[in-house]
Formats: C-alpha cells, sequence, structure tokens
C-alpha cells in the first residue's frame, strides 16, 4: 500500500484545524491510519505544529511520502533535510 503524511481538516467552518495523519493514498483526506500531529494556523505561538517525532520517523522509513505542506513542516522541524529547489528560474530572453 502507498501511504502518504497529509492534512486531514477539522474544526468548524471557516475556523480550520488540522491532523498531520498517515494515510493510504487512495483513500479521502479525512481518513487515517494513524495521527502524527496537529496543525493550528490561527495559532501565533510555539504550539503552532506539533509533531510526533518517532512515528513520522517510523512512517518514513516504512516509505510513505509527505505533501508539501506537510514536507515543509518537516523540514522547518528539522525531521527532513531542506529540498533543493526543483525548478530554476528562466531568465527571458527579450530584447
Amino acid at each position: 500500500m502507498a501511504f502518504k503524511l497529509r492534512l486531514a481538516r477539522h474544526g468548524a467552518k471557516k475556523r480550520p484545524f488540522y491532523w498531520i495523519m498517515a494515510a493510504d493514498a487512495r483513500l479521502t483526506r479525512e481518513t487515517g491510519k494513524e495521527k502524527l500531529g496537529t496543525y493550528d494556523p490561527f495559532c501565533k505561538d510555539d504550539k503552532r505544529v506539533i509533531l510526533k517525532e518517532d512515528r513520522i520517523r517510523y512512517w518514513l522509513s516504512c516509505g510513505a511520502q509527505p505533501t508539501d505542506r506537510v514536507r515543509s513542516f518537516l523540514e522547518k522541524a528539522g525531521i527532513l533535510p531542506p529540498s533543493v529547489k526543483r525548478y530554476a528560474a528562466v531568465e527571458k530572453n527579450n530584447p
């Protein structure tokens, strides 16, 4: 099975709160195998992103692929190395 580390939306209308989940890539975003952390976009302090680092490392070792947003959280937490920009800036050749 292909697993992804992705966000599952919870919370009220216009007040989102996200769980970071290990989920089967073929299922909907709200279903998941295990809750690995939380993300509160309205929180301004260090509690904005809370991660279970040991479980995240386990799922990464099993081959789970993080989504772009979760990858940025993991890079800021030091769990993943910073990614290299895939696309270089292309200079326009306009006279």
